[in-house]
């Protein structure tokens, strides 16, 4: 595998940490989460299917687990002599809290030139914030997504994902490998600063035009992908809901011209509550169809579109299936497989999750 011979040292909790470190071990990388004692705080949260809780399992499958108690100096050695043998360390402490440990990047990579630390917070290492407390949905809130994310009623919608969590830990497994890559040349690692405010906030990048342009808070309902659009906005058919996903003028025209109203597609050329007799047309057309004689019809107009599923109907997706990324483990429990593909050496996930300390050994091993 790609990653065969890395070794990563976890000391992350929750989502970005862990969902960074998930893909490097799903690759061939030996990851060890250094734990407190108690643990992860996800190994406690949710429904469980076995030995682990499902949210638990989900983001660290194949990695190994050792118990340090990092105050202690016994433990405080003993992770040193591991961070000696590291490639990489990923941490999620707030600025200041690794420094206090002893276990900052300066001083592990006085010993070991070669590491690449990787450290994750809300605000980043600096700045006025940096040792504020926050979880996605102050970071939502903040970056002015919340704000944009709202509902029928114009009021903000509680987010169905984590988006700063899910997009720090991505820029932080982009910025390891490539400094990875880097210390191929020059033979040092380096330290990486992601905070989940700005992972966030890089992410608005196609709505920004409204502020960037004019200085303006864009019209929610009256945007492209936010409400503005015939075309991008889910209608309800006679048996479920489906979604029309695309705005390009051939999509426009395919469906319009097949309904016989091809004089409305110039309505669709900017977004904005103009669209509307376009929104009562498509409303009503969908409410006479099922979701199998609507989705017979896109198809052969070739219009983008997708049914909105549930999590357990996304789950058995013909798609899911023909690509086998749905995982089962040898107990039977269901796994989201990796997302990224190579056709040479793909990736080897290790479905079991790891007992609290059950890698023990390895930090009296890391003393050869």
């Amino acid at each position: 595998m790609k990653l065969a011979g890395l070794r990563v040292l976890d000391l992350t909790s929750f989502i970005p940490g862990p969902y960074l470190t998930m893909a490097l071990a799903d690759h061939g990388a030996e990851v060890i989460k250094i734990e407190a004692p108690g643990g992860d705080h996800t190994r406690h949260i949710g429904l469980r299917d076995g030995e682990h809780t499902v949210y638990f399992r989900n983001f660290n499958r194949g990695k190994r687990s050792v118990v340090l108690d990092l105050k202690q100096a016994d433990d405080h050695a003993a992770f040193l002599r591991l961070a000696d043998s590291a490639d990489v360390v990923v941490e999620s402490s707030r600025p200041g809290v690794a420094r206090r440990l002893v276990i900052d990047y300066d001083t592990l990579a006085a010993r070991n030139p070669r590491l690449i630390y990787c450290a994750i917070s809300a605000f980043g290492q600096d700045g006025p914030r940096s040792k504020r407390a926050a979880h996605d949905l102050a970071l939502e809130a903040l970056t002015g997504v919340l704000a944009a994310n709202c509902g029928a009623d114009g009021q903000p919608a509680m987010p169905a994902l984590p988006l700063s969590d899910y997009l720090s830990a991505l820029q932080g497994l982009s910025a390891v490998l490539m400094a990875l890559y880097a210390r191929e040349r020059s033979g040092r690692g380096d330290f990486i600063d992601i905070a989940m405010h700005e992972a966030l906030l890089s992410a608005t990048a196609n709505v920004m035009g409204p502020t960037m342009a004019e200085g303006r808070q864009p019209v929610v309902a009256h945007e492209r992908t936010t409400g503005g659009g015939a075309f991008y906005r889910w209608y309800a058919c006679a048996d479920g809901r489906l979604a029309l996903a695309g705005q390009e003028p051939k999509f426009i025209a395919a469906l319009l011209g097949e309904l016989g109203r091809g004089d409305l597609a110039a309505l669709c050329r900017e977004p904005g509550p103009h669209q509307q007799p376009v929104v009562v047309l498509l409303s009503a057309f969908f409410a006479g169809q099922t979701l199998a004689e609507a989705g017979a019809l896109l198809d052969r107009l070739d219009v983008c579109w997708g049914r909105v599923n549930t999590y357990p109907e996304a789950l058995a997706d013909e798609q899911i299936a023909a690509r086998g990324y749905l995982l089962t483990d040898a107990h039977g429990r269901r796994h989201l497989g990796p997302p990224i593909r190579f056709r040479d050496e793909p990736a080897q996930p290790k479905l079991d999750a790891p007992a609290l300390g059950g890698d023990q050994e390895l930090v009296s091993i890391s003393t050869t």
